[in-house]
């Protein structure tokens, strides 16, 4: 038979155990740098600290009296698990290399190392884990009960001692073990090796004993089918459907938002990760643990509530059950596995809490009122040691007194849900700090302020209803009788479920303020910088600090390092310095690097603002004003900002270099061009005035001519002569179009009329050549913007090249008008050869006669005059398909309407 004396004893002798572990732990890890505690497995197995007495109490508490709603617990951690390359791979990254301690920390770097804001979450961080703390101390002075209170026997030495008692001395008895292990040293990192390794042998005891419970359980009730199909046969089933309400999407968010703000899950994830690969082993391992911690969950609940006695409380299945059938040395073993479970999250909880405590409020205190800087180069941190011992004392007193307050509360899950919600508010600003530029630290603490502020009223508050007739009071009607500020039915929303409701406005008011302010208040320079660092840490490299080369010595800066990472670790980062510059230590010219490196070291043990004023005050070699530092961070950002002007001016003259290679090619084939063109001129040129000069040098010769002759050559002369003018007149007029220079200004012309007008002046030619004229639809007058001569001088040089190039025995050419689409159209096409198909891309080219072009007189010039003419009337000429077997070239026009 189990006594509460026998399991005091067995509780004490396991806290030495853990004793044992951390000291060893501790010194292993100092002295061997690749020791297993260093493994990805001790990482993992100390994360599990996440599952406390909530988990191995609660969840089976949970499981019977709200069914599936448990596993929402573990939901949320596996996603934030598994999807690790998105947030945790970021905050771990970011903190290493700004040397991060705490969750107040990152807020506080992030948003210009603001000590408000650090005080802020760490005020709220204290007062919200309050309840958790109170739940673990529940849990274990409920297990100790369950076990004194199966027997007379039992009760042993606690006859007569209340839960009160009970609780205030396991309090005191953590605060003791925390204080001995978790103050030991100021680290540079705040790592705790030894205190990794008991908590990670405490995950595998609570694993290990809750499976054991659970194949117990199953054992003797006849497998799974047996428990599930004797608690269907007693009416206790699980409704899937009515599992997934808003309750379930509110705790499973606030699991997602706990597994990365809670203080300890930060300190073990982010602050005691040594290898940032180990969170790829994590991402899967964890959630494998918790699975396995869940794995006989609703087994044991469903067992519990068949067998047990009614009014038996579910939180203590796993222990009473074993109890019940007379298993001592399981329900002991059961009994450290719960008592393992709250004593590594109060241990942890405790450091990382007292850690937040002394950096973000004694030590901005103590540099203020100038405390701890005795001549003895330990006063800063004996102070720190002392600020985090009394801390520890804080919590765990704060944690007592809500349980004291709240006692009478019957389920464990609740009260850890109010502390979710409380540390939920961190989240938003997380998020920002990560992923928003523009957040700023006037948003960000507003943000918090503000959702505390409605998590106080809505979740706090309401859990004091039992134990005051005041709270109950304005639980029921509201303050001073406003019903609309009712802590559970705020602004009216009463059908909400009391975690929900508080979950709904205290984080929607939080992002709501955190985006209103952030978008209206400007970003100070060393925000800006900070926020450039966290959003860009995987582009840009390492900051090198904010300093600039001031009056400061290695000796002034080596007294700094000495107070507050000790001696040794003052000595070796000096030494590696004057090594890396080729001096000894004590001509060590100190660097903006250097002392970069010095503040990042320091913010590892006194966080990232008071590192940041403290070495600034040395720098500086006086005291520095708030405008002064911000004057250095503008200065830094001014170089950040020429840097990334230089960045886009290189980016903008690759760009215009690049234009200029294509604008470079461009010229070599206009100039190409050019040479073609002058070349084909040239040719049409010389063959008139070749003709002109040798009929003139036949003329000189006037005695062997006869008037005949000499009047024959005359003609052909005057005739090549006007031919050579036509041609340099087509030439100067296309080359002016191609400039732009038109001859003429676009007006409302009637573009039927110059048709009509165009083919009077082709008449003779038309009759000439016997062509007949097909006239198609002729569309009515439509007015189009050009020029009439012009319009009819492209009319004309279609009409004219249909009736030169038809050789057809009846030779035919078809016209017709149309308006359609708005586009005033006109077909000219003819039963010729038509354009071969190789020469139609190029028959509106320069000098382009194609194959049956060359056999008559003209220089291939007038199709081109005629495309640039109608472009200049902003409309387009083109070969396209006729009626008939030749060439159909069509003028599209815009109608003026």
């Amino acid at each position: 038979m189990l006594s509460a004396d026998f399991v005091i004893a067995t509780a004490i002798g396991y806290v030495g155990l853990l004793f044992v572990l951390a000291y060893f732990g501790d010194r292993r890890a100092r002295t061997n740098q690749r020791s297993w505690l260093h493994s990805p497995a001790v990482y993992t197995l100390s994360i599990s600290v996440y599952c406390t007495s909530w988990t191995f109490y609660g969840a089976v508490g949970n499981a019977a009296r709200s069914g599936l709603e448990f596993l929402t617990i573990y939901m949320g951690p596996t996603l934030v698990f598994v999807g690790w390359w998105f947030l945790l791979r970021r905050l771990v990254r970011i903190s290493h290399n700004q040397r991060i301690t705490s969750l107040a920390d990152l807020l506080s770097s992030r948003f210009g190392k603001s000590n408000r804001l650090a005080v802020l979450v760490t005020i709220l961080a204290v007062i919200g884990i309050a309840p958790y703390i109170a739940l673990q101390l529940k849990a274990v002075t409920s297990s100790i009960q369950a076990i004194a209170g199966s027997s007379e026997f039992g009760q042993g030495s606690l006859r007569g001692i209340d839960d009160v008692t009970l609780a205030l001395g396991v309090a005191a008895g953590m605060a003791l073990f925390t204080i001995l292990f978790g103050t030991r040293h100021v680290d540079a990192k705040e790592q705790h090796h030894g205190v990794v390794a008991a908590i990670a042998f405490e995950a595998v005891v609570k694993l290990t004993a809750l499976l054991a419970v659970g194949i117990f359980v199953v054992f003797i009730g006849g497998g799974l089918d047996g428990i599930f199909a004797k608690a269907a046969a007693a009416g206790i089933t699980i409704d899937p459907e009515n599992s997934f309400d808003d309750r379930w999407v509110t705790t499973m968010f606030l699991s997602v938002a706990a597994i990365v703000c809670l203080p300890r899950q930060f300190q073990v994830t982010v602050v005691e990760n040594s290898d940032e690969s180990h969170l790829r082993v994590a991402a899967w391992a964890f959630p494998a643990y918790m699975l396995l911690m869940s794995i006989f969950i609703l087994p044991i609940a469903m067992y519990g509530l068949t067998t047990m006695p009614a009014g038996a409380n579910p939180d203590m299945f796993a222990l009473t059950l074993p109890l019940a059938a007379g298993q001592d040395s399981l329900a002991l073993f059961a009994f450290i596995g719960g008592f393992s479970s709250a004593t590594s999250m109060i241990i942890l909880e405790s450091i990382a809490l007292s850690i937040m405590v002394s950096n973000h409020i004694v030590m901005p205190l103590a540099l203020r009122l100038g405390a701890g800087q005795g001549s003895d180069g330990r006063g800063v941190k004996s102070l720190l040691l002392r600020a985090r011992r009394f801390s520890i004392l804080l919590i765990l007193s704060l944690g007592f007194f809500y349980f004291f307050f709240t006692r009478d509360s019957d389920a464990l899950a609740p009260i850890g849900l109010i502390s979710f919600t409380a540390i939920a508010q961190f989240f938003p600003a997380v998020l920002a700090a990560l992923f928003w530029r523009e957040a700023s630290q006037k948003g960000a603490i507003a943000a918090i302020s503000v959702g505390s502020v409605v998590w106080f009223w809505c979740s706090f508050l309401p859990s004091f209803e039992s134990f005051s007739p005041a709270v109950s009071a304005t639980m029921r009607d509201g303050p001073w009788g406003i019903s609309w500020l009712r802590p559970e039915a705020m602004f009216g929303m009463d059908g909400l479920d009391p975690l929900s409701h508080a979950a709904f406005w205290s984080l929607s008011l939080n992002v709501l303020t955190l985006v209103t302010v952030s978008l209206l208040t400007n970003q100070s320079a060393l925000e800006r910088i900070q926020a450039s660092v966290f959003v860009d840490v995987f582009r840009r490299p390492t900051a090198a600090g904010n300093f600039v080369r001031g009056s400061a010595t290695a000796n002034d800066l080596y007294f700094v390092a000495e107070r507050v990472l000790g001696e040794t670790r003052a000595v070796t980062l000096f030494e590696t310095a004057a090594q890396g510059s080729g001096v000894e230590p004590d001509r060590l010219d100190p660097s903006p690097d250097f002392i970069g490196k010095l503040e990042r070291e320091l913010a590892g043990s006194i966080g990232a603002a008071s590192a940041h004023v403290m070495l600034s005050k040395v720098v500086s070699g006086r005291d520095v004003s708030l405008e002064e530092v911000m004057q250095m961070a503008d200065e830094t950002q001014q170089v950040i900002e020429y840097s990334q002007e230089l960045e886009r001016t290189s980016s903008e003259l690759r760009t215009t270099a690049l234009k200029l290679e294509e604008a470079n090619a461009q010229l070599r084939q206009l100039d190409s061009q050019k040479d073609e063109f002058l070349s084909q001129v040239s040719h049409e040129v010389r063959t008139p005035m070749t003709s002109i000069r040798s009929f003139s040098e036949i003329l000189l010769q006037p005695e062997a001519l006869d008037e005949g002759q000499r009047q024959r050559f005359v003609a052909t002369i005057h005739q090549e002569s006007l031919r050579l003018t036509r041609l340099l007149d087509e030439i100067l007029d296309l080359s002016a179009l191609e400039r732009g220079e038109r001859s003429w200004t676009n007006a409302p012309t009637d573009a039927e009329a110059a048709l009509d007008r165009a083919l009077l002046v082709c008449d003779a030619l038309l009759s000439q050549r016997g062509m007949t004229v097909e006239r198609g639809r002729r569309a009515k007058p439509v007015m189009v913007n050009g020029d009439s001569d012009r319009l009819c001088q492209v009319f004309i040089n279609l009409i004219s090249n249909a009736v030169k190039y038809n050789d057809a025995s009846n030779p035919i050419m078809q016209i017709s008008s149309v308006v359609r689409s708005g586009r005033y159209l006109v077909d000219i096409a003819d039963n010729g050869p038509g354009v071969a198909k190789a020469e139609r891309k190029l028959i509106f080219e320069k000098f382009a006669r194609g194959e049956r072009g060359s056999e008559q007189s003209g220089a291939g010039l007038g199709l081109a005059i005629s495309r640039q003419i109608i472009a200049g009337m902003n409309g387009s000429l083109e070969l396209v398909p006729g009626q008939l077997a030749g060439a159909c070239f069509r003028v599209k026009l815009a109608v003026i309407r």
